[in-house]
């Protein structure tokens, strides 16, 4: 799983319509461009990929008051919510995904219930412990990763971070159920989106071809 089409795709359903350009300047804000693929161009790729695919619905504008050049909005069909909703619920429950994949569900969890999102951080813990148990038959961590030589080292890794996982999305789930953060169907949400005209602390400042489309 990529996590560009989820970052995309919840940007857009954000906003409601976006340019190309709001959704990098969202994602940089976010700073998703250090921890993910979300480069300018993926993001413009990935924008017209998804119109193409039906996921995204775009709309020619007329050029700016200002002289500036007409821009493609895109706006997030039924099909794109659908395939977003998915993507998110995968993102949340899969143990095996990448940091990216895993930090971008965890940028649009609100976009659920609380309950549903409990649910889904459960399942994954049980992933965690499940692959971790047979991982756990051939590696016994309590003999240390020198019984399998400087090899062992690895299985010493992975098993660290899968602890260090669950007990971290035993935090998250811990202050979710303890009220923290507004999530759907509980009123205004948290808005993590950029004002059009906003300026970005973050930006990177890099132009790039895809800007002005």
């Amino acid at each position: 799983m990529s996590a560009i089409r989820l970052l995309v795709l919840g940007a857009v359903r954000q906003h409601g319509r976006a340019h190309g350009y709001q959704v990098r300047n969202d994602l940089e804000y976010w700073g998703a461009h250090e921890w993910s693929n979300a480069k300018p161009g993926s993001i413009y790729h990935a924008l017209k990929q998804m119109a193409k695919q039906g996921l995204l619905l775009a709309h020619e504008t007329a050029p700016s008051t200002a002289g500036g050049p007409p821009r493609t909005e895109y706006e997030i069909t039924e099909q794109g919510t659908q395939e977003y909703l998915s993507l998110l619920r995968s993102s949340l429950t899969s143990y095996d995904q990448s940091m990216d994949v895993l930090s971008a569900g965890v940028g649009f969890i609100v976009d659920l219930e609380r309950g549903e999102a409990v649910a889904l951080l459960r399942k994954r813990i049980a992933a965690i412990e499940g692959w971790r148990a047979s991982v756990t038959e051939h590696y016994t961590p309590a003999e240390g990763p020198e019984s399998l030589g400087h090899i062992g080292e690895i299985m010493n890794l992975w098993v660290h971070t899968a602890d260090l996982g669950a007990e971290w999305t035993r935090g998250l789930i811990a202050r979710i159920e303890g009220g923290a953060y507004t999530f759907a169907g509980e009123g205004a949400p948290f808005v993590g989106v950029l004002a059009e005209g906003q300026e970005n602390p973050y930006a990177t400042g890099a132009s790039d071809p895809g800007d002005s489309v």
